[in-house]
C-alpha cells in the first residue's frame, strides 16, 4: 500500500495530512476577512434556516436560532408579513478561540403570510434552539366541507 507523502518543516519529517491543509488555508482566509473588513463578517445580520408549515387550522414557522435567549428573540406580524429578529450573543471564553463555525450576532428573518391572521392569537416558544411560531387561521379560511344537495 502506497503511503502518503511526506512534508519536511524544519528538521522534522512529517507525513502531508491534505485536510489539515485545508483547515490552514481556510482559517488564514477567515483571518484576512477579519483583518480586512474588521470584524463585519460576524457583525452582519444572517438569517436562520426556517420552515413554514400550512394546516388546516394554522401556519406554523419553525426557525432554527441555536444559542438564542428568549428575551433576546422578537417576533412582529403587521399586514400579512411575520418578522423574526433577535441576536445570539458569543460566550465569554477563557482560552483561546482556534476555530469559529458557530454563528453569532444579529439574525433576521421575514416572510408574507396572508393578511387576515390576527397578532393577538399568535403563540411563539423557543425550545433546545428551535423557535417554533403558531399563527392560527381565521375561521373564514378555514377549510369547510360544501354538502353537494339534489
Amino acid at each position: 500500500m502506497p503511503s502518503l507523502p511526506a512534508r519536511r518543516r524544519g528538521n522534522d519529517v512529517q507525513r502531508w495530512d491534505p485536510l489539515r491543509d485545508l483547515a490552514d488555508i481556510r482559517d488564514q482566509m477567515d483571518r484576512l476577512f477579519e483583518d480586512t473588513l474588521g470584524r463585519s463578517f460576524g457583525d452582519q445580520v444572517w438569517s436562520p434556516p426556517v420552515d413554514i408549515e400550512e394546516q388546516d387550522d394554522a401556519w406554523i414557522v419553525e426557525a432554527d436560532v441555536p444559542g438564542a435567549k428568549r428575551d433576546d428573540v422578537t417576533i412582529e406580524l403587521h399586514d400579512g408579513e411575520l418578522a423574526i429578529h433577535g441576536e445570539v450573543k458569543e460566550t465569554e471564553r477563557v482560552g483561546i478561540l482556534r476555530r469559529r463555525t458557530r454563528r453569532t450576532g444579529r439574525f433576521e428573518y421575514r416572510v408574507t403570510l396572508p393578511r387576515d391572521l390576527d397578532p393577538d392569537a399568535v403563540e411563539a416558544n423557543l425550545n433546545d434552539g428551535v423557535l417554533r411560531v403558531r399563527l392560527p387561521k381565521p375561521e373564514r379560511s378555514k377549510p369547510r366541507r360544501i354538502e353537494v344537495q339534489g
